[in-house]
């Protein structure tokens, strides 16, 4: 919405004049390429999950102060109020939801056997929403102007608790990882009660070295129990 509509909300909702709000249009694209490297320096800091609900914490503030200054005033400081505002959304979105969503996180997800069906399906679904925004976006403000931003707001709401049950955490794991984090089963696949850490960091291989324990254990078994046969027999 933000992206594709920039230069229409600095017209009729901010009343801004023709060549600032194509200035203030074309600085919103480039916020973009000033906040896209950090992630690559906290992603793995803080989480793919805790990034993701903090940025949608974010996005929802961002909306409900350009809601509130819109309806109450459109020119002079409330305008210009409402312009911070839509840069730091667009600085949350491209620091959480922009790269993690659509790209980095569904592969992380899946086994290297479905990774690439997985990214091609979250950049369809990606992009399909992108479609139905921007073709929904004209009507709703032609019609509640202003009111428009709250329908965005309450959605970026139910994305943190959706985020917090459903999502797991993907810091630190390793691809052999990956098949493990489903495995608890349920409703949520253990990511409730977990609270995300379905897996934890090496737990494959801590498994593998299990396994090889008790195999080395049984292998000894046997051979003690051979042993014990010939000694009896002989």
């Amino acid at each position: 919405m933000i992206n594709c509509y920039a230069p229409v909300i600095f017209q009729d909702s901010m009343k801004l004049g023709r060549e600032l709000l194509l200035i203030l249009g074309g600085c919103t694209q480039i916020t973009y390429l000033v906040d896209s490297p950090i992630p690559i320096f906290i992603v793995d800091r803080f989480g793919r999950r805790a990034l993701l609900m903090a940025c949608s914490a974010g996005l929802c503030s961002c909306f409900v102060i350009v809601t509130s200054l819109l309806s109450r005033d459109t020119e002079g400081r409330g305008a210009y109020g409402v312009t911070v505002f839509i840069f730091l959304f667009q600085i949350c979105y491209g620091i959480g939801w922009l790269p993690l969503v659509p790209r980095l996180y569904p592969t992380e997800l899946s086994t290297s056997r479905v990774c690439s069906k997985m990214r091609a399906v979250a950049s369809g679904w990606n992009w399909m929403a992108v479609f139905a925004i921007v073709k929904i976006t004209p009507i709703s403000s032609a019609n509640i102007g202003w009111r428009t931003f709250i329908i965005f707001a309450v959605r970026n709401v139910f994305v943190i608790p959706k985020a917090y049950f459903l999502y797991p955490e993907t810091k630190g794991l390793e691809l052999e990882d990956i098949r493990l984090l489903f495995e608890r089963g349920g409703v949520t696949g253990g990511v409730r009660s977990t609270r995300g850490k379905t897996v934890t960091p090496d737990q494959h291989a801590q498994e593998v070295r299990l396994d090889g324990k008790q195999m080395s254990e049984h292998v000894e078994g046997r051979k003690g129990s051979e042993w014990a046969k010939e000694v009896r027999a002989g």
